[in-house]
């Protein structure tokens, strides 16, 4: 981005944020009680948000394999996100957990990824998707004995970023065996997250064997291509986009000709997060934008920009990025403030489906597109995303 058009995406965003924020001849209203700390959830709400944890992971439970798998056993991290589900309420020593681990040791392989090759399927075992995820997972258990694996697995995600000399340079993409120039998001997203959140482990390494790390500038410059700049226009400038050839939301054109791809939410949140994990200033204008995008597009109805399409990831990446942003509250144009945290909760609390029969819930997304009908997948990313709202 060029000097003068961060200077014009400053002053923009600062004007943006002191309408929202609360320079106002008159005090805002809000959506919380003044009696309450910013993002409150209120004791009762609370309390069947927990209680829709529990039943969440009750159900998980009752759904593991006998080998300690979730789901499609291909894809190693479908297990890993339902694992996190679990410590997330910080019971590392859990059955689940424990059978969990093992079933993801046993999909670790001789290059350090951790993932199965998928015979036939393109982009073979989305290597790149399920290393990340597994290994932030298996950090997660607080496990020290498992620091050799989760070393070769930042081996393994540092040889994946793509340099080049072409728009996908700097990402990251779900197989570097296939050997072609295509990264996204996404997978720069899940690399970035693992890649910060394991960081700890190199301080293991053996004694003069080279540490492991991504170009964190590299990988800074992909994410700001994928983000939209002021000329795509107001109801896109400071959201994200999936890559920077697969309009996920669509594409549109300007008032000067020129196509641009629109923004979306759940893509928009993983951007502010990996933008923050790459060590951005939570005033540097890139994350400005994204959290203004955000309040202009707030909602839980939907996936903005996607509809029904990934909601479920939606929540759970929501609930991530605006903790590490410390945001409390959502500003509305009209002054008043959004306590995102209670309304995500009661929105999952009314989302949940009870067994009549045993009492355990789970979720799912009538949309199957990203693997969303799986309520595995939902339902992990339903409990992490309540944890998190309730303060976890």
């Amino acid at each position: 981005m060029s000097k003068s058009k961060v200077l014009s995406a400053a002053l923009s965003v600062n004007l943006v944020l002191i309408t929202c924020f609360g320079v106002q001849a008159e005090p805002a209203e809000t959506l919380v009680s003044p009696n309450e700390p910013p993002g409150t959830v209120p004791l009762s709400l609370a309390n069947e948000g927990r209680a829709a944890v529990d039943r969440g992971l009750d159900w998980l439970e009752a759904n593991q394999k006998e080998d300690g798998s979730w789901s499609n056993g291909d894809f190693p991290a479908l297990t890993a996100l339902a694992m996190q589900a679990f410590l997330g309420s910080g019971d590392p020593d859990r059955d689940a957990v424990r059978n969990a681990k093992k079933f993801i040791l046993s999909c670790v392989r001789d290059d350090g990824g951790i993932y199965r090759h998928v015979e036939g399927r393109k982009g073979g075992g989305l290597s790149n998707y399920n290393t990340a995820i597994c290994m932030t997972a298996l950090h997660a258990t607080g496990d020290r004995s498992l620091a050799r694996v989760i070393q070769k697995a930042r081996d393994f995600i540092a040889g994946a970023q793509h340099f080049g000399d072409d728009i996908y340079s700097g990402g990251f993409g779900y197989d570097r065996s296939t050997g072609r120039a295509y990264t996204d998001l996404l997978n720069t997203y899940y690399a970035v997250t693992a890649m910060r959140e394991t960081q700890d482990v190199e301080d293991l390494r053996p004694a003069g064997e080279q540490k492991a790390d991504i170009d964190w500038k590299e990988t800074t410059k992909f994410i700001e291509k994928m983000q939209n700049k002021p000329e795509a226009g107001k109801e896109n400038a400071g959201g994200f986009t999936y890559n920077p050839s697969d309009p996920k939301a669509g594409s549109a054109t300007n008032e000067n000709g020129v196509v641009f791809f629109r923004s979306y939410g759940s893509i928009t949140y993983a951007g502010l997060l990996a933008l923050i994990y790459a060590d951005v200033s939570d005033d540097d204008p890139r994350v400005l934008s994204a959290l203004d995008w955000s309040a202009r597009h707030w909602t839980l109805e939907e996936n903005p920009g996607m509809g029904a399409q990934g909601l479920y990831f939606f929540y759970n990446v929501l609930t991530k990025s605006l903790h590490a942003a410390n945001r409390d509250l959502i500003p509305r144009e009209d002054g008043s403030f959004v306590n995102w945290r209670a309304d995500l909760v009661a929105r999952l609390v009314s989302r949940q489906r009870i067994e009549p029969d045993t009492g355990r819930g789970y979720w799912r997304n009538e949309n199957g597109r990203f693997w969303e009908n799986d309520p595995v997948l939902a339902t992990a990313y339903s409990v992490i995303a309540l944890q998190r709202a309730l303060g976890g």
